[in-house]
C-alpha cells in the first residue's frame, strides 16, 4: 500500500493553499486521492495538478464543489463502518493512553449510549491480527501521528471479543443459553485453532465447537481460549468484553442474581485473574459490580468510572467536538440550544455532551427532544422508587427544582444493595447518567461528599416522565393534573379539594409529620407543570419563598406558594393559611417575578394538618 500524505502536507510540498488542494481532491484531479472520514489522503508520489479551471465548464465546477455531507453515525457500533462511511469523532488517542499506562485489566463504566461499544470495536480493530490490513482505518487518525512506537502495535495481537448486551432473559436458563452461544461463537470465529498443532488441549476446543461442553467448561472458556490463542500465535491475546454487567442486571430484575454472579465470577476469574496468557483486557458496563460479588481476588483490575479523570474525554463528546460537529452540519447557531439540552455531564474534570442525543438532534433538523429516554429500560429505577422513603422523595423533588443535593457516593455498587438500601439510589442515578457531580468535598477520614444536580433539560424531562410519575399511584395521575390546572386558573377552592383528595390517596398519617414533607409533596406536583421553571427555598424580596413557578411565557401567571404545617393539631388552618399569605406580602416574595416582567402573579397561602388542608389566594 503506497504511503499517503494529508492535504496540509501536499499544500506545503506544492506551495499552494490547502483549500486549493482540497478542491483538486473534490474535482478528482489527483489520481489515487481518497477520503477517510473527513480527511483527504493523497498518494505521496502525486504531482501537483495543472490549473485547468478555465477549461472546465462553470456548472461542473459548481457541482464538484457542492460536497455531500457525511451521514451521522446514529446507532453505528462498527468502527470500520463509522470511519469509512460516516462522520467519525476521532477517539483514537484512547489507544495511546492505554499503551502508555499498560493497565492489565481495565473496566470503563459509563451510562448507556455514550460510545462504549464503538470504542471497544475501535480497540479490537486496532489490536487484532487479521488477514485484512486494518492499518488503513487508522492512518488518518490521531493515533497514527503519535509515532512508530504506537503504529507498530497495530494488528499485533489475537483478540477475544465478547458482547453481552443482548443477554436479556427472564430466567437463568435463558441467559445461560445466550452466554453459551456467545462464547461458542467466539471459539468458532477463531477457526484457525481447529487445525493448530500447537495446542496443549485441542479436545477442549472441539468440545466447545461441537456444543458438547457443560456449564463448568463454559466457566473456563475465557481462560482456555486465551491459552490456546497464546499457544498458537506465541503472542498473548487481548480480551474485550462489552456490557459485562447486563446478565447480572437481568439476574437482579428476574430473581436469578446469585446464579448469574456465580457463573460470571468463575468466567472472569479464569480469564482475567493472574492469567499469564493475557496481554490486555477491557470491559465496559454501566455499574461497577463490587469485587466482593464478582471480581473477588482480581487485584490487577483498574476501574475508570465517570468520577475518574483518566479516559474521561473518550466517552461522549467534548465541547470542541460538538462545536466541530455543529459547524460541519451548518448548526453553529444552535450551539446554545445543544448545550442547554444535552451538555452538563462531568466525567472526571471533563465537560461532556450526551453523544446519542447530539447526533439525533442534528439528524432531527435541530429540533430538541429527549432522545436518550427511549434507549433503555428503567425497571431498576422503578423498583428502587417503590422503596424510597419520604426523604428520598423530597431530595428527588428538590433536584427537579434546580437545586443540588449533597450525599455520599459509592461507585462500588452491587444490585441487591440498591434494593435493600434506597439511599443508594443517588449512586445509581449518577452512574446511570441521570445526575452529574457538580463538586466534591474530601472529609478528614477520606470520605468524599458529592454535590449532585440534574445535568440538562433532557434529563429534567426524564425525571418528570420516568421518576416523579412513579412516586404516585396511577390512580392519582389525573388528580394532580387537575391540581396544576387549578393553580394556574387561580381557583383556590379547587386547589383545596384536589390537595385533600391527593392526601387521602397517597399519604399515610405517619408521613405528615413536618412542613418539609408537605413542601416536598407539593414541589413534586409542581415540577411536572409544563411551561414553568420551578424553584424552591430561594431568596426573593426580604426572605426565602417556599415554591416559585416562573412561566416561560410572560403572558401566563407567575405563582408563589408559601406553606405552613400545624404539627400540634390546633386545627386553625384558616388562620395559618392567612399567615402564610401575609408572609408573601410582607417579605415581597413576588418581587423576583415582577422584575422578570411577569405581569400577573398569584400568591397562595397553604396550611396543612394531618390530611386536612386550607388554601387562601390573593
Amino acid at each position: 500500500m503506497e504511503k499517503t500524505m494529508t492535504v496540509q502536507e501536499a499544500a506545503a510540498l506544492w506551495q499552494i493553499a490547502a483549500s486549493q488542494v482540497t478542491k483538486y481532491c473534490r474535482q478528482n484531479r489527483i489520481p489515487g486521492a481518497f477520503k477517510r472520514g473527513k480527511i483527504w489522503l493523497i498518494p505521496e508520489s502525486s504531482a501537483k495538478p495543472n490549473d485547468l479551471r478555465k477549461d472546465i465548464p462553470e456548472q461542473i465546477i459548481a457541482a464538484t464543489q457542492a460536497e455531500k455531507l457525511l451521514p451521522l453515525p446514529i446507532g453505528v457500533s462498527s468502527y470500520k463502518r463509522a470511519v469509512d462511511e460516516y462522520y467519525y469523532v476521532d477517539k483514537t488517542l484512547m489507544i495511546k493512553d492505554i499503551l502508555d499506562e499498560k493497565p492489565v485489566v481495565s473496566l470503563f463504566t459509563r451510562p448507556r449510549r455514550f460510545g462504549k461499544t464503538l470504542n471497544m470495536d475501535m480497540l479490537r480493530t486496532f489490536f487484532e491480527a487479521t488477514s485484512e490490513d486494518n492499518q488503513k482505518y487508522f492512518s488518518s487518525m490521531k493515533i497514527w501521528q503519535c509515532g512508530e512506537a504506537y503504529r507498530k502495535e497495530q494488528g499485533r495481537y489475537p483478540v477475544i471479543f465478547l458482547t453481552f448486551k443482548d443477554v436479556k432473559s427472564a430466567s437463568w436458563q435463558g441467559s445461560y443459553i445466550f452466554l453459551k452461544d456467545i462464547l461458542r461463537s467466539e471459539f468458532v470465529r477463531h477457526q484457525e485453532l481447529a487445525s493448530s498443532q500447537s495446542l496443549s488441549e485441542p479436545e477442549f476446543y472441539q468440545k466447545i465447537v461441537a456444543n458438547e461442553a457443560g456449564e463448568s467448561d463454559y466457566m473456563l472458556a475465557l481462560s482456555k481460549l486465551s491459552q490456546m490463542l497464546h499457544e498458537h500465535y506465541q503472542v498473548p491475546p487481548v480480551i474485550i468484553i462489552d456490557e459485562y454487567d447486563t446478565p447480572i442486571q437481568q439476574g437482579h430484575l428476574h430473581g436469578y442474581y446469585d446464579e448469574a454472579v456465580a457463573f460470571m465470577r468463575n468466567l472472569f476469574s479464569g480469564g482475567l485473574k493472574d492469567n499469564k496468557h493475557l496481554q490486555f483486557a477491557f470491559l465496559t458496563g454501566i455499574l461497577r459490580v463490587a469485587k466482593e460479588s464478582l471480581f473477588s481476588g482480581l487485584n490487577n483490575l483498574q476501574v475508570y468510572s465517570l468520577l475518574n479523570d483518566r479516559y474521561s474525554s473518550y466517552f461522549g463528546f467534548t465541547m470542541e467536538e460538538v462545536q466541530q460537529l455543529a459547524a460541519y452540519y451548518g448548526a453553529s447557531n444552535k450551539l446554545e440550544e445543544i448545550i442547554s439540552w444535552y451538555d452538563g455531564y462531568h466525567f472526571g474534570k471533563q465537560d461532556i455532551f450526551n453523544p446519542w442525543s447530539v447526533l439525533n438532534y442534528l439528524h432531527n433538523g435541530c429540533e430538541p427532544n429527549p432522545f436518550w429516554l427511549s434507549t433503555g429500560s428503567h425497571d431498576i429505577i422503578g423498583e428502587i422508587l417503590q422503596k424510597a422513603d419520604a426523604n428520598i422523595c423530597r431530595q428527588l423533588q428538590d433536584l427537579l427544582a434546580g437545586n443540588t443535593i449533597s450525599t455520599l457516593i459509592n461507585d462500588n455498587v452491587i444490585y441487591p444493595y440498591l434494593k435493600d438500601n434506597p439511599s443508594a439510589i443517588f449512586s445509581f442515578l449518577l452512574m446511570a447518567g441521570y445526575l452529574k457531580a457538580v463538586r466534591n468535598t474530601l472529609l478528614p477520614l477520606g470520605t468524599r461528599i458529592y454535590d449532585l444536580a440534574i445535568p440538562n433539560k433532557e434529563i429534567a424531562i426524564a425525571y418528570k416522565q420516568e421518576i416523579i410519575d412513579k412516586l404516585f399511584p396511577e390512580r392519582s395521575q389525573s388528580t394532580y393534573v387537575e391540581l396544576q390546572t387549578a393553580f394556574v386558573k387561580h381557583d383556590a377552592p379547587a386547589v383545596k379539594r384536589l390537595l385533600r383528595q391527593l392526601l387521602l390517596e397517597v399519604v399515610s398519617y405517619f408521613d405528615t409529620a413536618s412542613e418539609s414533607f408537605y413542601q416536598g409533596l407539593l414541589l413534586g406536583l409542581c415540577v411536572a407543570m409544563d411551561g414553568y421553571i420551578v424553584t424552591s427555598n430561594r431568596e426573593a424580596g426580604e426572605g426565602r419563598y417556599d415554591i416559585q413557578l416562573e412561566p416561560y411565557d410572560k403572558l401566563l401567571p407567575g405563582i408563589i406558594i408559601e406553606l405552613k404545617a400545624d404539627t400540634k393539631g390546633s386545627n386553625d388552618l384558616q388562620q395559618l393559611a392567612n399567615t402564610a399569605l401575609e408572609q408573601i406580602k410582607q417579605k415581597s416574595y413576588k418581587s423576583t417575578l415582577e422584575q422578570h416582567g411577569i405581569a400577573t402573579v398569584f400568591a397562595y397561602g397553604v396550611a396543612f394538618c394531618g390530611k386536612q388542608v386550607e388554601v387562601v389566594v390573593e
